[in-house]
């Protein structure tokens, strides 16, 4: 697979307009994040030691490019020497710029402000199972995985396991199938308050004041020879805490969900 070199990263794109891209978004996304809104970050001494490659974050999705903007602050940050804040964006001038995220290939290519977002280290998916508003079912493009292992082999790439901004929704095997052909170091990232700071593409803000929060976890324990594509998953929902027992609205729609078979049951009996 290609390599990166002093120019250019493992795809071809120039180091240098990458710089300037991830410093020009960068200020303009700045004061979202330590300024309108306060960014919260815990756990950023769990990167510090990290392997420049074959590193891969797992995280919730809330947003189509706040979440990604905010990783962006923090990578460089640690990268600079400073954990758990993004207070003094000099950062900015030292970006991490072997680093790479995985999007559906239709969202990055609707509009030339998402391209451009493309440009800072995009690689592009085609969603097997929606595309258009609409359901799918298409095979996997080979040719992307090769693309996703091409990145980890030249950096950190990260990777929103559910495909989806929709809270609690299903893990895709794939990554977990990834995962375990890869052997890549696994780091899991649970965001929260994207949602409600920003709109769904996360480039308007909806409120001010608040905290959303980034917090990075400590790499997964994997066991590769012995954990299946499914343990791994499990492992990832877990961690990125999207499992039903970390769902509050769950739990009360199934309490409301016992209190109306109650409800029936005891109309039934009446009627009996």
């Amino acid at each position: 697979m290609a390599k990166k070199n002093i120019f250019t990263d493992a795809f071809g794109n120039i180091y240098f307009l990458k710089r300037f891209i991830i410093f020009i978004l960068g200020m303009i996304s700045y004061r979202r994040f330590n300024g309108f809104n306060k960014l919260k970050i815990s756990g950023s001494e769990n990167l510090v030691d990290l392997p420049t490659t074959n590193v891969l974050f797992v995280s919730n999705h809330q947003t189509y490019f706040a979440d990604v903007a905010a990783m962006y602050h923090v990578f460089c940050s640690v990268n600079n020497g400073y954990i758990n804040t993004i207070k003094n964006p000099v950062y900015l001038l030292n970006p991490k710029i072997d680093f790479y995220y995985v999007a559906a290939e239709e969202t990055m290519n609707k509009n030339f402000l998402a391209r451009i977002f493309k440009l800072a280290g995009a690689v592009t998916v085609k969603r097997t199972w929606r595309a258009e508003g609409k359901n799918v079912n298409r095979m996997v493009d080979m040719s992307e995985v090769e693309n996703i292992m091409k990145a980890l082999e030249n950096g950190w790439v990260v990777t929103f396991p559910q495909g989806t901004t929709s809270a609690f929704a299903q893990g895709r095997k794939g990554t977990a199938k990834l995962i375990k052909n890869q052997k890549p170091i696994v780091i899991p990232i649970k965001i929260n308050g994207f949602r409600r700071a920003f709109d769904k593409k996360g480039l308007k803000i909806k409120i001010t004041g608040t905290e959303p929060t980034l917090q990075f976890k400590p790499a997964l324990d994997i066991d590769y020879d012995k954990d299946s594509a499914s343990d791994i998953l499990d492992k990832i929902m877990h961690a990125i805490e999207q499992t039903p027992e970390h769902n509050i609205l769950h739990e009360y729609d199934q309490e409301l969900e016992a209190k109306k078979n109650a409800q029936e049951q005891l109309t039934k009996n009446e009627s009996e």
